[in-house]
């Protein structure tokens, strides 16, 4: 419509030039210059009002392309002009405005939306240049679980994290890897997997990674649970008949050796018996020991029910001071509890939360006996991803590196007198509260569990 409306104006006005130019013309042949002078005056000004007529919307529409072109849409074109078809023309314009404004407004919303659900997921992502390794974007996740508050090129991580750098940069798209490492000491699972895009020319590479630590601490001690029940269902089976029998036969090894000295007769094979009874009773003995060890699993394995009820932590780190100190104080150790945020309260079992806390304490009270100023400290708060945790930290001897990944492995123990059931115990019942159990340890510089909830 407007563009007929251009196509009717200029029209009329090659008609009213070409009547001029006809009258110029005649005017002209019969020497009336005057009347010549005049219609030549008005056929200028028709003609510059043409120009400026066809070229006032072509200097429109530029203006409009050049807006587009730089993305600018915020103009506004006058809809009341007193040109009809450029009014037209400015209504048009302000619509194509609106809708790339419309359009724009939902891309923005969308990369918005989707830059805050890759924020908020617990999936780290980090994106990078696979050519130059210079790193496009990473979300909180990847920076949160390597405490990394930002990373600029890929290869800079290598001074943070070694391990992670060499599984990134060895990992082929499409491919996963799991990757043990130490974040802040603590041991830590990761299970990676990339993918290759191009974009504007360029070679990407997306790699994510989950914390799969948890998962995997559960899948173990379910498979040592799944195990040891087997093992003690054989061995209770085996072992109580073979005790028993033993039991008997010594018995009726004594009684027949007692026959004979109250009888006062020389015993037939006296020293063969002996050794016999001696060898009945090592059997005995040995029985006896692996039906403890069996009793001993089932009192772990019937940890499988919490009595949750709401619990303030101020309350429990109060009532083990209580239990526990008077104990501590009579072998000069120090006990210290911190609490760093007020009104903590949990949704857990208090009796084995407490049990939890007592085994902690006393592993940790073996471990500063002998030590100069041994301290126990008790402190809870809460993190930054508003979990609560709470903390049992000591100065004693720590855990040798080579051990501490199998310390929760049920019934190993690095102490003679130790039953080896107590972290794993604590394991247990961490998993059954939906939490975990972390530990950091220097050797000769002390040991912290963390209890995360």
């Amino acid at each position: 419509m407007t563009f007929k409306r251009l196509e009717v104006g200029i029209f009329f006005r090659l008609i009213f030039i070409s009547v001029l130019l006809y009258a110029a013309v005649y005017y002209f042949t019969q020497r009336a210059y005057p009347q010549v002078v005049f219609a030549g005056g008005i056929l200028i000004g028709l003609v510059w009002e043409l120009a400026r007529y066809v070229t006032r919307s072509n200097n429109e529409l530029a203006k409009f392309i050049m807006a587009v072109k730089y993305r600018d849409f915020s103009q506004q074109f006058n809809e009341k002009h007193t040109n009809p078809s450029l009014r037209q023309l400015h209504h048009a314009f302000n619509q194509i405005n609106n809708t790339f404004k419309q359009l724009q407004f939902e891309k923005e919303a969308q990369f918005h939306y989707l830059q805050t659900i890759l924020q908020l997921i617990d999936t780290g992502i980090i994106s990078f240049d696979a050519v130059t390794g210079e790193v496009e974007w990473i979300n909180e996740a990847f920076k949160r679980t390597l405490g990394l508050p930002y990373l600029k090129q890929i290869h800079a991580l290598e001074k943070r994290n070694e391990a992670l750098h060499e599984a990134i940069v060895k990992l082929k798209p499409n491919e996963s890897q799991l990757v043990k490492l130490k974040v802040n000491q603590q041991p830590m699972q990761l299970l990676l997997s990339a993918t290759a895009f191009k974009m504007q020319q360029r070679d990407l590479l997306l790699v994510a990674f989950k914390n799969v630590s948890t998962a995997i601490d559960e899948t173990e001690t379910e498979a040592w649970q799944k195990l040891l029940r087997v093992m003690t269902h054989e061995l209770m089976n085996s072992v109580a008949p073979i005790s028993s029998l033993a039991d008997t036969m010594r018995r009726h090894l004594r009684l027949n050796r007692e026959q004979y000295e109250q009888e006062q007769v020389p015993q037939p094979n006296g020293d063969l018996l002996q050794d016999i009874e001696e060898g009945i009773e090592i059997i005995q003995n040995r029985g006896e020991g692996l039906l403890r060890f069996a009793k001993t699993y089932r009192n772990l394995s019937k940890v499988n029910d919490l009595l949750l009820t709401t619990v303030y932590v101020e309350e429990l780190l109060n009532s083990i001071y209580t239990l526990m100190n008077p104990q501590l104080e009579e072998k000069g150790i120090l006990l210290v509890t911190e609490i760093n945020t007020l009104d903590l309260t949990l949704q857990a079992d208090p009796r084995l939360l407490e049990q939890v806390l007592i085994n902690l304490i006393l592993n940790a009270q073996r471990a500063v006996l002998g030590r100069p100023n041994p301290t126990i400290k008790l402190v809870a708060g809460k993190q930054e991803n508003e979990k609560i945790y709470i903390d049992v930290t000591d100065n004693g001897s720590g855990i040798p590196e080579e051990i501490i990944e199998s310390i929760f492995i049920p019934f190993f123990t690095a102490h003679k007198d130790g039953s080896g059931i107590g972290l794993s115990l604590a394991k247990q019942i961490m998993h059954l509260h939906k939490g975990n159990i972390q530990v950091k340890s220097k050797e000769n510089l002390g040991t912290t569990f963390t209890l995360q909830f």
